[in-house]
């Protein structure tokens, strides 16, 4: 669900020129329409019905963007459709590179790769960071990925209460002397509430540990430029911090990137299972995706119209049965959810 810079959700499906809009479906309807359903695919270019997407991840309308599909169509022509290989043996390509490259600016990071996934650049991540003892500290409301990289990496892994600083503190005071590492989301991707970051790598930093956040619905849509949740937090740059997001929401188009310190990324180039055995993105995907970086940095007027939809679009969702939850900047439109987590030390993943 697309959010504002506050962190609620909004609907954002691109409009005909490309930009954010509400306008999107077919002309004519579908058989599931004229049987009393809802067509649950995306229109073909041209025909259209006004609708409100609350459901697409393109918050910025960069997928249509003119800029987006002109620089991967050139890219589909140059380099073809797949990228024929993984990006240790063939598949690397100079889009491949400059993308990573604006990323990691963007992000204020050192460097940044670029995964076929945000799935796989969260397991990949996660595994990475993992040594002998090293203790994981995952929030009950992390994505499935995140999740999923905890098991993976087989390390012991705390789950402790949402949000819940305090709670942090303490799993990482009753392992004195091991490695750890904080696992959280920005903008949590079912109730849209922000993570406290900044009190989370104080904490994190305190005890020696690392902070890993994966940005994937913040990045493009709050910060200075759009740059995301961490940036916002004041943290881009910091050594004991990684970032991972999604290239699928935001920006329109696909993949995953782990940006942090130098050393960290040449370690998953070298050992990272699942950017190693695993075919590179399109060429023409990088280089779509690398246009709407650029649009999304520079996007301010963007996200001041994601904004405005939020405003006028929120008291009639809430109408229709969702929640109005939160205010100022911690906001969110959407389903009231009910508490998770564990007691106040957490539970430990199975």
């Amino acid at each position: 669900m697309v959010r504002s810079p506050g962190g609620r959700p909004a609907s954002g499906c691109r409009g005909r020129s490309g930009g954010v809009g509400l306008a999107c479906g077919t002309g004519p309807p579908g058989r599931a329409a004229r049987q009393g359903g809802v067509d649950p695919y995306p229109p073909p270019p041209g025909r259209r019905r006004d609708v409100v997407d609350l459901a697409g991840n393109d918050y910025l309308g960069l997928s249509a963007h003119p800029a987006v599909t002109a620089a991967a169509t050139a890219a589909l022509a140059g380099y073809g459709l797949g990228s024929t290989g993984s990006r240790l043996v063939r598949g690397s390509t100079t889009v491949h590179h400059d993308l990573e490259e604006d990323l990691a600016g963007w992000l204020g990071a050192e460097r940044a790769l670029v995964f076929s996934s945000g799935y796989l650049a969260n397991v990949g991540a996660i595994r990475g960071l993992v040594q002998p003892r090293t203790l994981l500290v995952s929030d009950a409301h992390n994505h499935a990925s995140l999740i999923d990289g905890c098991r993976i990496s087989g390390a012991e892994t705390m789950v402790t209460p949402h949000a819940d600083v305090d709670a942090v503190r303490a799993a990482l005071a009753a392992a004195p002397n091991r490695p750890a590492v904080v696992v959280t989301e920005s903008v949590f991707s079912v109730d849209g509430d922000l993570a406290p970051l900044a009190e989370l790598h104080a904490v994190t930093r305190a005890h020696g540990a690392l902070l890993l956040v994966d940005d994937a619905h913040g990045l493009g849509v709050i910060g200075p430029g759009g740059a995301g949740g961490v940036t916002a937090a004041g943290l881009a740059g910091e050594l004991d911090v990684i970032v991972t997001a999604t290239l699928s929401k935001a920006l329109g188009g696909a993949g995953g990137v782990v940006a942090g310190p130098a050393e960290f990324v040449r370690h998953l180039v070298e050992t990272g299972r699942t950017f190693v055995f695993d075919t590179a993105p399109p060429p023409a995907v990088a280089a779509g995706v690398r246009a709407a970086v650029g649009l999304a940095w520079a996007g301010d007027q963007l996200r001041a119209e994601l904004g405005d939809r939020v405003a006028a679009r929120g008291p009639t969702v809430a109408g229709r049965g969702a929640d109005r939850v939160g205010a100022g900047g911690r906001g969110r439109v959407g389903h009231r959810a009910r508490p998770r987590g564990g007691h106040r030390l957490g539970r430990r993943l199975p």
